[in-house]
């Protein structure tokens, strides 16, 4: 069989069971990422057998995460951020420090490395906004300030996971030194003051010029212009040694607040559905079943799922404790779900040689785990019938 029959085929695989899973999934009110990493763990090298991990594979799991990171941005509300500014900014803070601190003392406990335990502890920091926001929207509670707390505090979380990936992957390069995260810590600011000082004006003076263009034959010049973009940010963000999806999430970022982004989010959309997908089945594809089998590595994926909860739970819920001790419970289980941030920051570490297939595997299983726990849990503490308290108003 030729390369590209054989690499046909195995997209076809992938995005069939990555759709019927997720369908499945959402049907029992379960997040359709779940559904896609099992279907990969399903099909892969240890179960089925249907598709093994090739470099061909790569490229679409690469453009995957880049319009996954992009679409993360365009949905990113900068407005609500000022509207809870303060309370996001306090719990996001203390959940990513609490987490962090705890994911890399476990690892350290289990004598990993120090560029392991820094990439392990940098993807238990991060929080899915998705899963959160769907639950939230699913209990008729989006304009309570518990929520507003909880999806501003994760978008700052997003942020923060950013910011804390570059440190780590350049740290992680060899360059651990106080001046080289210095210079990285200079590069990462001037690639946001390009971002917003010069990228954002720019792209909200071009859009309504490009928006008055006729379409032709159904091709927008701005749907052009922030693929351009989406592209060269990622491009220019690898080139000066930050990964690839900080540039294609602040490209997102830059386009959020345009008139024209909800009709960008919808000419997006068919990228997203074809390509983010076989990404996160790729991910099951690629979790090492055998070595997750071991007792060792089984306790150590425990300890992860718990160090995961219990940082945000506590970090976060007593940045919001102000608000009240039941929305503080609220908003620590709100920041509990692990999604596509912390599957992205595993894939790197793997890619790159620095965490081990196993740890991995233990990741994914985090993330698979926490995505399931927190919604019943933030259902339970959000539907229950109390008089109206400072989280309602």
């Amino acid at each position: 069989m030729s390369d590209t029959a054989r690499l046909l085929i195995d997209l076809f695989l992938l995005f069939a069971a990555a759709r019927l899973a997720g369908t499945l999934f959402l049907r029992l009110n379960q997040p359709a990422v779940v559904g896609e990493i099992l279907a990969g763990l399903l099909i892969g090298p240890h179960v089925l057998r249907l598709v093994s991990h090739t470099s061909s594979q790569d490229v679409f799991a690469q453009l995957g995460v880049v319009f996954l990171l992009f679409v993360v941005g365009l949905e990113t509300d900068p407005a609500r951020l000022w509207r809870v500014g303060r309370h996001a900014l306090l719990v996001a803070i203390l959940g990513v420090t609490a987490s962090f601190g705890l994911g890399y003392a476990l690892l350290r406990g289990f004598h990993s490395p120090i560029p392991e335990s820094l990439f392990v502890a940098t993807a238990i920091a991060a929080t899915s906004v998705g899963l959160a926001a769907r639950v939230l929207s699913d209990l008729g509670k989006l304009g309570t300030v518990v929520a507003s707390v909880i999806l501003g505090a994760a978008i700052v979380d997003d942020i923060l996971g950013m910011l804390l990936l570059a440190v780590v992957s350049n740290a992680t390069r060899g360059a651990f030194s106080g001046r080289e995260t210095l210079i990285l810590v200079a590069e990462t600011v001037a690639f946001l003051g390009l971002a917003v000082l010069l990228g954002r004006p720019a792209v909200h003076r071009l859009t309504p010029r490009l928006a008055r263009y006729d379409e032709d034959q159904g091709r927008s010049p701005i749907f052009a212009l922030a693929v351009i973009l989406c592209f060269a940010f990622s491009a220019l963000a690898e080139v000066i040694g930050l990964a690839a999806i900080i540039g294609a999430f602040f490209a997102g970022v830059i386009f959020a607040e345009t008139e024209e982004a909800p009709e960008l989010r919808r000419s997006m959309r068919p990228i997203y559905e074809l390509l983010v997908p076989i990404f996160f089945v790729l991910l099951g594809v690629r979790v090492d079943l055998p070595a997750l089998a071991h007792w060792s590595l089984l306790g150590l994926g425990a300890l992860v799922v718990i160090a995961a909860v219990l940082g945000k739970l506590f970090g976060c819920g007593l940045g919001a404790l102000r608000l009240g001790r039941r929305e503080a419970l609220a908003v620590g289980l709100g920041m509990i779900p692990r999604g596509e941030i912390s599957l992205v920051i595993a894939l790197v570490g793997l890619s790159r040689g620095v965490i081990s297939s196993g740890v991995y595997s233990t990741l994914v299983l985090m993330c698979l785990v926490t995505s399931v726990l927190a919604p019943p849990l933030l259902r339970a503490v959000l539907a229950r019938p109390t008089g109206v308290g400072r989280g309602d108003r």
